[in-house]
């Protein structure tokens, strides 16, 4: 299947250059995109007239918890430890299969329809998340969490079918946090992490209290004791990374490891604000994250680059103002690489044909001063046209072309009364 997007805007992705031009994709794959004119030698199946707006890489959301989407709004008067622990813990031990298939697909009908085609996922009941992801059309990437309240028995099992399970689903190494996982654990992870040369990521230095504790038990932040641990000797990441000593910041330079910002959950759960700029003139590797709608509320990742950016220059007097092409590539490509999927960076010959159409014409993209700055500050899922994944139009014009959302909001809407 051959198709040609053509009278378009095109942000390529490796630099901040817009141009006109078209893109032709072959199945799954970008199989040029073109800038010349020049035309194909062989006929396509179907041509897509963009009229004059902008293709440029989907969206990908580096950290979120999908099916939390059934604690939208729940508990919003809480800070992070009592929201955890009196609002979400006992509502999660409730939790089955059917709730997280069901409260999963509605978050991923929310990341289609607000650009995003990738997803690090933290959650339980896996085969629940993949079968969703797989039905819609997203790419799940997982994350593994376990700590000492179970999954530590899964690590390997888990890893090994979920790598195996789908081109849209994969695995990475992971545990919740250090202080959900004692020290013995820890180390049952990093040998693992070493025996199949693995990346691996976790909550970290998301408050001040959690490294306050960490410090205490071990008189070291969280970075320095999971690194001195080799837990990071192949790369990974972690997620937050709001209160970073300067030997975390150069632990995570060191270990090539990415810094996953949470902008609105930290703000909302009242965790701090990360130094964004700061991290980036240190030359730390950047993604961005929603947090999951339990704790944004939204899975809007278009608010995440706006408030990444615009925090940033409310710290101006320590880090200088902040490039918005810089959270613009964090959204689309950092993440994507942190997550293991580097052909789905940037539009190129080659690439996965992962890719949104954003509506120029509408008021909040006019006038076209400087197009990546109206995507970071001014741009919404409003401003989503359309959403492709895999080649596979997800998203067109307002309608959801892999799954029936009136159905899932009606099913969630009684789900989640086996919750409240």
């Amino acid at each position: 299947m051959r198709t040609r997007y053509y009278n378009a805007l095109i942000l390529a992705g490796e630099d901040r250059e817009v141009r006109e031009g078209e893109m032709w994709v072959k199945d799954d794959k970008i199989e040029a995109v073109v800038f010349d004119g020049r035309k194909s030698e062989e006929l396509f199946d179907s041509e897509y007239d963009c009229g004059g707006n902008l293709l440029m890489p989907s969206l990908k959301d580096a950290h979120t918890h999908t099916a939390m989407t059934f604690s939208r709004s729940l508990a919003d008067e809480f800070e992070l430890n009592d929201w955890l622990f009196k609002a979400i813990f006992p509502r999660e031990a409730k939790l089955t299969a059917e709730h997280v298939y069901w409260f999963t697909l509605l978050g991923f009908a929310e990341n289609i329809m607000s650009g995003t085609t990738a997803c690090f996922d933290m959650y339980m009941f896996p085969e629940s998340v993949a079968k969703a992801a797989v039905e819609i059309g997203i790419r799940n990437v997982f994350c593994g969490s376990p700590n000492d309240f179970g999954g530590m028995d899964l690590i390997e099992e888990r890893y090994l079918r979920f790598n195996e399970y789908d081109p849209l689903v994969s695995y990475k190494m992971g545990f919740h946090a250090e202080y959900t996982t004692n020290k013995d654990n820890l180390q049952i992870i990093s040998d693992i992490a070493h025996k199949y040369e693995a990346p691996v990521y976790t909550h970290i230095s998301e408050t001040k209290a959690e490294v306050d504790g960490c410090i205490e038990r071990y008189g070291k932040t969280p970075a320095v004791v999971l690194d001195e641990m080799g837990m990071f000797d192949f790369g990974g990441g972690g997620f937050h990374c709001v209160h970073f000593t300067d030997e975390d910041i150069e632990i995570f330079k060191k270990r090539g490891l990415y810094t996953v910002f949470n902008a609105c959950s930290n703000l909302k759960l009242s965790s701090g604000i990360a130094p964004v700029k700061k991290y980036i003139d240190r030359g730390l590797k950047i993604a961005i994250g929603t947090d999951g709608a339990g704790s944004n509320n939204s899975l809007d990742m278009f608010r995440e680059m706006y408030l990444d950016a615009v925090l940033s220059n409310v710290r101006s007097d320590k880090d200088g103002l902040i490039d918005p092409f810089d959270i613009l590539k964090a959204g689309y490509s950092g993440g994507a690489h942190c997550m293991g999927l580097s052909d789905s960076d940037i539009l190129a010959a080659g690439k996965n044909a992962d890719f949104i159409l954003l509506d120029m014409h509408h008021p909040n993209m006019n006038p076209r001063n400087n197009i990546v700055s109206n995507i970071v500050y001014a741009g919404s899922p409003v401003n989503v046209l359309m959403t492709v994944c895999a080649g596979k139009v997800l998203y067109h014009k307002g309608v959801l072309t892999t799954v029936d959302i009136n159905e899932v909001n009606k099913m969630c809407s009684r789900l989640v009364e086996d919750l409240i």
